[in-house]
C-alpha cells in the first residue's frame, strides 16, 4: 500500500536525504564554482540598494516579528526586482505543489515549499527565522527534497535559502546525483561586503539560467 506523508515528516536531516535520493555531496572546488569564481562587479547603485535593503530588515527585525510573507514583500521580492529575474526570458512561480515518489519504496513525499522558483532551475526558498532557531541550516534537508522533485531538469539546479538575515545557496547536479552548499552569508555584520556577495552570487547564477 502507497503511503503519501508530509516531507517534514519524511524529510528530517541530510543522512535520511542522501538515502533516500541516493544523493552524494560533493566539496571539490570545482564542482559548486558559481559561489565563488568570477563573481559580477556591482555598480554603486546596486550597492546603495543592497544597502537600503539591509537598513530596512533590520528595522522590520528589531521586534523579531518577520513572516515568510513579509520576507518576500520587503527583502526578496526588491532582490529579484534588482536582478532583473521578474521579467523575460524569467517568470517566477511561487509556492510550488511538490510531489516525490521515492525508488523502491511505497512512501510519497507531498506538500508544499514558501519557495519561487525562477524558470525551474532556480528555487528561492524564504523561512521564518523562528520555526529553525535562526539555524537556516536545518532548513537544508527539506530545500534538498523539493529541488530532487524537479527530476526532468538535466541541467544542473540551484537554490537559496533565507530568512531574511542569512544566506545560503545550494546545486544539485540531478545527472550524477550530487550537491554542494555555500557557506552561509549574513547580514549580522557590521560591513555588508556577504551581502553584496549575495547579490553577486544571484548575478552569477543568472547568467547560467540565460
Amino acid at each position: 500500500m502507497v503511503e503519501t506523508i508530509g516531507i517534514s515528516q519524511g524529510i528530517r536531516n541530510l543522512t535520511e536525504v542522501h538515502l533516500k535520493f541516493n544523493l552524494t555531496r560533493n566539496q571539490s572546488s570545482n564542482f559548486f564554482t558559481e559561489w565563488t569564481d568570477n563573481l559580477p562587479d556591482l555598480s554603486v547603485q546596486e550597492k546603495q540598494t543592497l544597502d537600503s535593503l539591509k537598513e530596512r530588515y533590520l528595522y522590520y527585525a528589531s521586534d523579531n516579528s518577520i513572516t515568510e510573507v513579509t520576507l518576500n514583500i520587503i527583502m526578496i521580492s526588491p532582490l529579484l526586482e534588482l536582478a532583473n529575474l521578474c521579467d523575460t526570458p524569467f517568470k517566477i512561480k511561487a509556492e510550488q505543489a511538490v510531489k516525490i515518489e521515492l525508488k523502491d519504496s511505497d512512501i510519497i513525499l507531498q506538500g508544499f515549499i514558501d519557495a519561487l522558483v525562477i524558470k525551474e532551475q532556480f528555487w528561492v526558498i524564504v523561512i521564518e527565522a523562528k520555526r529553525y532557531g535562526f539555524n537556516i541550516s536545518l532548513a537544508i534537508p527539506q530545500a534538498l527534497t523539493s529541488m530532487m522533485a524537479n527530476t526532468k531538469q538535466e541541467s544542473p539546479i540551484f537554490g537559496l535559502v533565507t530568512n531574511g538575515e542569512d544566506y545560503i545557496f545550494i546545486k544539485v547536479s540531478h545527472q550524477n546525483q550530487q550537491y554542494d552548499i555555500s557557506d552561509k552569508l549574513t547580514l549580522g555584520k557590521r560591513n555588508n561586503q556577504e551581502f553584496y556577495q549575495v547579490f553577486q552570487i544571484i548575478k552569477n547564477i543568472k547568467q547560467f539560467l540565460l
